[in-house]
């Protein structure tokens, strides 16, 4: 639907290719902001808020905007419906969901709208009251379901000391990114003690890697002219450090040449991209909570211990095969993507893997190779958005046939490592 209503005329400057109509399509509504066209020069108003609507969907959960509408037309949530939705927004049970999607739309409303009032301090003394308004708008809907798009060319590189945007931009995709339930467990629950394992996983997750982000963009490219070596003062670089540090793993946005980053800052966003935000949000990747449950498995594994905790807290072997089987797939697909592309494309293999990260992780962050997909490149680089999306194992779920083991086997030795 989003790629037949871009190629209607009223929506581009000039008319553009089904292919490139779908691509932006799949990048808006799964949250991405990988471009084949530019979004400021070949889209006119109408397709940005073609666009931006995509991302609004997309962000917001395509089940969470039906039962929105269900329960506004005062129809009740059904079984199957509730076992939909359950695992959406990945519930263990079925109390609250209606309640629970409610509290999503208005944290929804009220990050934007908030967003787009305070980013219009930065835009309308430069584009005037009506272009400012839409760019804050557009940015702030962009922001915080992490999708990446802009409505500048160039991204945000001419706001990479703007103290307003290096503020809001952040803690929209943060808050986006860390998920509803964290969001609601931080605002109605005691401080740390009342918090669940997961906020705590999350929280501190996010901070962590955060920091690597943030500190190892700075020591890799402090002196590279292309990026924070182009600024004098230390402050500036660190600000530009900041806001490209903590947007790699989710959001997508740029303040400065990725295109000019170092093969080894690039090896470090793909590994952030590849990790993502956090479940029940609207970032992508394998997720935070599924890296951190893999270490406290390998550390308790590494300690001899046959149980799995944190802060009190004991971790189910089902969760434990759940995040190995959801890295194990991600590895897969990501591989598969990667030797597809480097097949058919003769472009730098760290380009081409840095593309399949971002995509995957649905991030957007480029290093100017997304133009020069072939189709069946980006009908490639379509797939992994979509998966990256959804999840993998989402699409395995409803792929797989549940079976009741009827048969018990003797214990066997394998020899691992």
């Amino acid at each position: 639907m989003g790629a037949v209503l871009l190629l209607l005329p009223p929506m581009t400057v000039q008319p553009i290719t089904l292919m490139d109509a779908l691509f932006t399509s799949t990048s808006a509504v799964t949250v991405t902001g990988l471009a084949v066209i530019d979004t400021e020069t070949d889209l006119t108003f109408w397709g940005q808020l073609v666009v931006a609507v995509l991302i609004q969907l997309g962000g917001l959960g395509l089940m969470t905007f039906a039962v929105l509408v269900w329960s506004a037309l005062g129809l009740t949530l059904g079984i199957t419906q509730g076992n939909y939705l359950r695992e959406d927004l990945n519930q263990t049970s079925y109390v609250r969901l209606t309640r629970l999607v409610w509290t999503i739309f208005r944290v929804v409303i009220i990050a934007e709208v908030a967003g787009a009032m305070l980013l219009c301090l930065s835009f309308m003394p430069h584009h005037g009251l009506a272009d400012g308004l839409w760019h804050a708008i557009f940015h702030s809907v962009s922001a915080f379901n992490n999708a990446g798009f802009s409505t500048f060319s160039p991204g945000l590189t001419g706001y990479a000391l703007d103290p307003i945007v290096n503020t809001v931009i952040p803690a929209l995709f943060i808050v986006g990114g860390i998920g509803y339930v964290v969001v609601a467990d931080v605002w109605n629950r005691p401080f740390w003690r009342g918090w669940s394992l997961h906020t705590r996983l999350m929280i501190i997750g996010t901070g962590v890697l955060s920091v690597i982000g943030v500190g190892l963009t700075a020591v890799l490219e402090w002196t590279n002219p292309r990026t924070l070596g182009q600024f004098d003062s230390a402050g500036a670089r660190l600000t530009v450090a900041w806001f490209q540090g903590v947007t790699t793993r989710t959001a997508g946005f740029n303040s400065t040449d990725i295109g000019g980053l170092h093969d080894s800052t690039s090896l470090l966003y793909m590994a952030l991209m590849a990790i993502g935000g956090g479940p029940t949000s609207t970032a992508g990747g394998v997720k935070v909570t599924t890296i951190a449950v893999m270490v406290l498995a390998t550390v308790a594994f590494l300690r001899r211990r046959t149980e799995i905790w944190a802060f009190g807290r004991s971790i189910p072997l089902g969760d434990v095969l759940k995040a190995m089987a959801l890295i194990s797939i991600a590895a897969a697909l990501v591989f598969t993507a990667v030797f597809l592309l480097t097949l058919s494309h003769d472009g730098e293999f760290i380009d081409i893997s840095f593309e399949v990260a971002s995509a995957f992780g649905t991030t957007g962050l480029s290093r100017g190779y997304t133009g020069e997909l072939s189709d069946f490149g980006r009908l490639v680089i379509m797939a992994v958005m979509f998966l990256g999306r959804v999840g993998p194992l989402t699409l395995g779920f409803f792929l797989a046939t549940r079976m009741v083991p009827r048969v018990r086997y003797p214990a066997g030795q394998v020899h691992l490592g």
